[in-house]
């Protein structure tokens, strides 16, 4: 295809070493060729979001599997109040109870796992453009992804902190 054809249009500006292309760069097709600074900008910001979202499917993976987690945790206090040893989809593991993941379940974790991967290789793909401001908008936005998608919540049992103080403060405590 002679891109040098047409009389309005320019070649694409694509190289192999780091580069600071905005006008005429190309990203992924001939048809993502950026022609003016508004363009370059909206792509710029479409990147950040792509690498944004990619960081909300991780987040949103883990989640549903800490969902399934809990809910087989659930099915096994069910299990271990009725005493129960035949239920379906269990097989008794040593001292512990082992449950599968319906396959509809299992379909949405293999979905949220492609979105995910499918993300990530299209960023890896724009990477390898070697545009450094694209590197950039990917270092912010997995930044900014991180920030918004993955905020880290602990629990911590309070009555066990709650005994540890309190086994200080008695003036009974033995220093032995």
């Amino acid at each position: 295809m002679d891109m040098s054809s047409s009389t309005d249009s320019t070649e694409c500006k694509i190289s192999m070493l780091f580069n600071w292309y905005t006008i005429d760069a190309c990203f992924l097709s001939t048809e993502w060729h950026i022609k003016n600074n508004g363009m370059f900008a909206a792509t710029c910001v479409g990147i950040i979001l792509l690498v944004i979202l990619v960081e909300a499917f991780r987040r949103l993976g883990k989640e549903y599997d800490s969902f399934l987690t809990r809910q087989c945790q659930r099915q096994a206090a069910v299990l271990a109040a009725k005493k129960d040893n035949c239920v379906s989809r269990t097989n008794t593991v040593g001292l512990g109870l082992k449950f599968r993941v319906t396959p509809l379940q299992q379909l949405a974790r293999a979905f949220l796992h492609a979105l995910t991967f499918g993300g990530a290789y299209i960023i890896m793909l724009l990477a390898m453009y070697f545009n450094v401001y694209v590197i950039i908008c990917i270092f912010i936005g997995a930044g900014l992804g991180k920030f918004f998608c993955d905020w880290m919540v602990v629990t911590v049992g309070v009555d066990a902190l709650y005994d540890e103080v309190k086994g200080v403060e008695e003036t009974t405590v033995c220093c032995g």
